[in-house]
């Protein structure tokens, strides 16, 4: 029988070794471990610091210092997976208190109608936000830019200053439990249950497989313009959301308080392992930004020093976030070539 030498390169392909198959394994969910030990290691610092943190009434705390920033960055990580911006929602969470709080009465149907008018208009705005961007081609952050100034000069007519007032009742709920855990804390487990669904929708994986590559999202019959409608209503959705729960927490509006969630939402979601370019990330990296923001902010408060260092704090962590991320992704890309 005669042998025939096999030529160089027609070896069998081996499958990856166990090494390389954890390593691929751990490049592929390096945007979400790099905000996980970032947590872990700010908790270690604060818990050394103050007693009580690694309990539920400071879970509780946490979760309700959070909660309207965590709200706000749902809408924005959606948008930054489609591949946009949207900076629409400071004027939204401005607008949305100001209505709250001179409309809302002495509770009952009134709050409760005037509710689902604030979210409604939310998502109006946030879907003309996506038809202008479709439709005129123009950009994002433009198109929102222009749209954040018009919403929050409407809540300066309607409300030049902080004040209003809002039900008791509706005050309640921002501060009750159930369980031992606080309302807050059963939003964010909502919140979860809602992105697990919404990520397996047709509409979810159209929204992060346009981010990812909008011509094959397009050639495959994603419509651009059904993509955009969907993406910044829901943005526009959750931040009338995110009004809404501060009201609880704030017992009034505020005409100016919407732009101090703007820039946040963004670095929450982005020290969460959300890409600027679009397609990578999720909701759960998003949360854990947001705590991360917080933590920041309660480590301020501890060690006493002047809270313009939370800022400074916050701008290293998003460039560490970043900067890391980035060094995974290029691991990640020699590997696949």
């Amino acid at each position: 029988m005669t042998m025939i030498a096999s030529e160089p390169g027609e070896h069998a392909a081996r499958p990856p070794s166990a090494p390389a198959r954890w390593r691929g394994w751990l490049l592929d969910r390096a945007s979400l471990l790099i905000p996980c030990l970032m947590l872990l290691a700010l908790l270690a610092v604060y818990g050394s610091m103050r007693e009580g943190v690694f309990t539920l009434d400071e879970l509780n705390l946490d979760t309700a210092a959070a909660m309207t920033l965590m709200l706000a960055a749902t809408g924005q990580t959606i948008v930054l997976l489609r591949g946009g911006i949207d900076l629409s929602i400071g004027g939204m969470i401005s607008l949305g208190t100001v209505i709250a709080a001179t409309q809302f009465g002495d509770g009952g149907a009134t709050t409760l109608l005037w509710s689902v008018l604030i979210v409604l208009l939310g998502a109006v705005v946030g879907m003309l936000n996506g038809a202008l961007i479709t439709v005129l081609r123009l950009q994002p952050f433009l198109v929102t830019l222009a749209t954040w100034s018009i919403l929050a000069g409407t809540a300066l007519i309607i409300l030049p200053i902080d004040g209003g007032s809002l039900p008791s009742g509706w005050m309640a709920f921002g501060s009750g439990s159930w369980l031992g855990l606080a309302s807050p804390v059963w939003l964010l487990i909502l919140l979860l249950a809602f992105w697990f669904w919404f990520k397996r929708t047709r509409t979810g994986i159209a929204i992060k497989a346009t981010g990812s590559n909008e011509r094959s999202a397009f050639l495959s019959g994603v419509s651009p313009l059904a993509i955009n409608l969907w993406t910044y209503g829901l943005s526009g959705v959750f931040a009338a959301l995110a009004a809404l729960y501060l009201t609880t927490q704030t017992g009034a509006g505020s005409p100016t308080i919407g732009k101090d969630y703007i820039l946040p939402s963004v670095a929450a979601a982005v020290i969460g392992g959300i890409s600027l370019f679009g397609g990578r990330g999720g909701l759960v990296g998003t949360i854990i930004g947001a705590y991360i923001l917080t933590i920041i902010g309660n480590l301020v408060f501890v060690l006493s020093i002047s809270s313009y260092w939370q800022p400074i704090a916050s701008g290293v962590i998003l460039l560490i976030a970043v900067l890391a991320s980035s060094l995974a992704e290029k691991s990640s890309r020699r590997n696949l070539s």
